[in-house]
């Protein structure tokens, strides 16, 4: 029996041997929300085939609908941890790769990650909360960029192995960064559009940051941070440009959510007001993501209200490999020498 999925040219077929088969649940069709039955080819076997573009990343499971359970595919060893408590099977098709910048290199000067705790203060939960700090292998004072749900993208997105290697390629200036944790169940209060957030960075990330690191000062270079975040984190990373575009003037948000239920978040009120036109933004969001027509449906309002914007689409879904595949491009669109 082959590996899964069968890649015939743009064509995949999925497989499954037993009497009966589940259905398929992945990137393109919604997961859960749309299941793909399977049809039988001959007995003890069925499969389910469709087109994927030559540079996609795919995700995917099996699924028992009256379970409402996932399966393992016996024929796909790859697997990567979802954020919600399952693993999806991957594939890449055949010209698309992961990014050789997430892989740890020898005679790559490695930046130093160091772990903080800090109050919460005016958040929603009491006491402190894990924040990490990257210093790149470099004396002068660099710009900072904060990383909103700093966790995922610290182990999940290796985004601290990313920017050592962009830095020794010289591709980026070197930056620090300030990896920020979410506060679970209170990551949307926290990221949609968060005046508590925005005060949280100003008064307790940002004080220590100046204190750990060694920064750019600001009053010389206005507008030299940098704000990313994916999902609702992309959503808080553009609302922090334009709530603070002296400090953050560097944008990036990848697949970031700008409007539920058909209303909008503040952010794009703000942006319809011409707020913070100073400040300069990069999107990305894969063509099997459930917010590609939001963000698309952003640009025409970015452009038309005189923002500095750049916009990328990928094949790809809404995940922390596609993010890690394409942040690389971002960081050298904001940070390039």
């Amino acid at each position: 029996m082959k590996s899964n999925p069968i890649i015939e040219g743009n064509r995949v077929t999925f497989i499954w041997q037993g009497k009966t088969a589940p259905h398929l649940i992945d990137d393109v069709h919604g997961w859960e929300d749309h299941p793909q039955k399977m049809t039988r080819i001959e007995k003890g076997l069925w499969g389910f085939s469709m087109e994927l573009p030559a540079t996609a990343y795919l995700e995917y499971a099996f699924y028992e609908p009256r379970e409402k359970k996932r399966i393992a595919d016996p024929l796909n060893t790859n697997t990567v941890y979802n954020g919600l408590g399952n693993y999806n099977q991957f594939f890449y098709m055949p010209e698309h790769s992961p990014t050789l910048l997430a892989a740890q290199k020898k005679n790559v000067a490695r930046g130093k990650v160091t772990h903080h705790q800090v109050e919460t203060w005016m958040l929603a939960d009491d006491g402190q909360r894990d924040v990490y700090f990257y210093r790149p292998p470099v004396k002068e004072p660099v710009p900072l960029l904060i990383v909103y749900d700093g966790a995922d993208y610290l182990e999940r997105a290796k985004l601290n192995i990313i920017v050592d290697n962009l830095i020794h390629e010289k591709r980026i200036q070197p930056i620090a960064m300030a990896f920020l944790q979410n506060g679970g169940d209170h990551r949307g209060v926290e990221y949609a559009c968060s005046d508590a957030t925005i005060m949280w960075l100003d008064n307790i990330i940002l004080p220590l940051a100046r204190k750990k690191l060694k920064l750019l000062d600001l009053a010389s270079h206005p507008g030299a941070y940098g704000a990313l975040g994916a999902s609702f984190g992309g959503l808080m990373s553009v609302y922090t440009g334009l709530r603070m575009p002296e400090i953050f003037g560097k944008v990036i948000s990848q697949s970031g959510v700008f409007e539920s239920e058909g209303r909008d978040f503040a952010a794009v009120d703000l942006i319809r007001a011409k707020q913070s036109r100073e400040i300069k933004i990069w999107m990305d969001i894969g063509h099997f993501d459930w917010l590609l027509e939001d963000n698309r449906r952003l640009q025409p309002i970015l452009r038309e209200n005189g923002y500095d914007v750049a916009y990328r689409e990928f094949s790809g879904g809404h995940n922390y490999t596609c993010w890690r595949n394409e942040v690389g491009i971002a960081l050298e669109k904001m940070f390039g020498k």
